[in-house]
């Protein structure tokens, strides 16, 4: 049975690596197996666990800190798109910026709902994941090189707009530019981390930088569109933690959730300062020799 200390890593851990590009999903099946937890081992590939039950308080706290942190920008979000509704027209930021969350939410939201439960527990195993990890650190690195070379070949000063949060660099469009098909290619990018060892953030951060995006406003999109799809898991899923594989360990999906909240919290605030300046390079090598170290580990 999942003991308080399991929970409160397992939450610290998924506060962390959801937004941090390197994979929640990933190091939950990787860490309780070097650590020998054979029980969260095992109930993270079972069909019914108590592990979904954990997986539902995780989801919710790590939702509620990044609204928690966009608060400001999803007041205006909400207020547009009510707006915008009532107008029949798209005429500011925040109501763009809305919509361009909801095509993208709807890929993802699709996808999760057909596929998710299988592909956890088909792939929630620590080779399948330690092999996806390096997969994440190559599609990290890709989505580097290609902004790199979309910035060598556009000459001119860097643009900047007057509009709040927006801006573009040489090679780069403003997020309040972008178009629907593109917010739809990062929606379908975001499905990607239903696979443990794809990082939800890092996928949809490349999808961004590769449409134009720069490193600030790419990470801004990816953050922001994790959070209606990650609240609706955890409610979606809401029936596991108030049913039978919720019984036992209901107090320590809280305390777990309290850590991931926390965890969550730090993250974002962090790295919302981290991209304004770098790249996703670090996060890449580390997935790098992480997952090649786990596959000789596990193999």
């Amino acid at each position: 049975m999942l003991s308080y200390f399991q929970a409160i890593v397992l939450g610290l851990l998924q506060g962390v690596t959801e937004l941090f590009p390197v994979s929640s999903l990933g190091h939950s099946v990787i860490l309780p197996q070097l650590l020998g937890w054979d029980s969260v081992v095992a109930a993270q590939s079972a069909s019914e666990s108590y592990f979904l039950a954990l997986l539902v308080g995780l989801h919710v706290a790590t939702a509620v800190a990044l609204m928690i942190f966009y608060r400001d920008t999803w007041v205006r979000i909400i207020r547009g798109v009510l707006v915008s509704l009532g107008t029949r027209r798209i005429e500011t930021p925040d109501q763009r910026l809305g919509w361009l969350l909801v095509v993208a939410t709807i890929p993802a939201g699709i996808v999760g709902l057909l596929l998710e439960h299988p592909l956890r527990v088909v792939f929630a195993k620590p080779l399948a994941a330690a092999g996806f990890l390096v997969l994440n650190g190559l599609i990290l690195l890709a989505g580097e090189w290609v902004r790199r070379r979309a910035q060598s070949r556009v000459a001119g000063p860097t643009r900047h707009a007057t509009r709040t949060g927006s801006h573009a660099t040489p090679a780069g469009r403003r997020l309040d530019d972008l178009g629907f098909p593109v917010a739809a290619t990062v929606g379908v990018a975001q499905a990607f981390a239903l696979l443990p060892g794809i990082s939800r953030s890092g996928i949809t951060m490349v999808a961004g930088l590769v449409r134009g995006l720069d490193h600030q406003d790419a990470a801004r999109f990816s953050f922001l569109l994790a959070t209606p799809v990650i609240l609706a898991a955890g409610v979606y899923k809401l029936p596991d933690l108030l049913g039978p594989n919720g019984d036992g360990v209901r107090l320590q999906v809280v305390a777990g959730s309290v850590a991931a909240g926390v965890a969550a919290y730090v993250s974002v605030r962090f790295l919302a300062r981290y991209f304004t300046s770098r790249t996703l390079t670090p996060f890449a090598i580390y997935c790098l020799v992480v997952g090649v170290l786990a596959l000789f580990r596990f193999a």
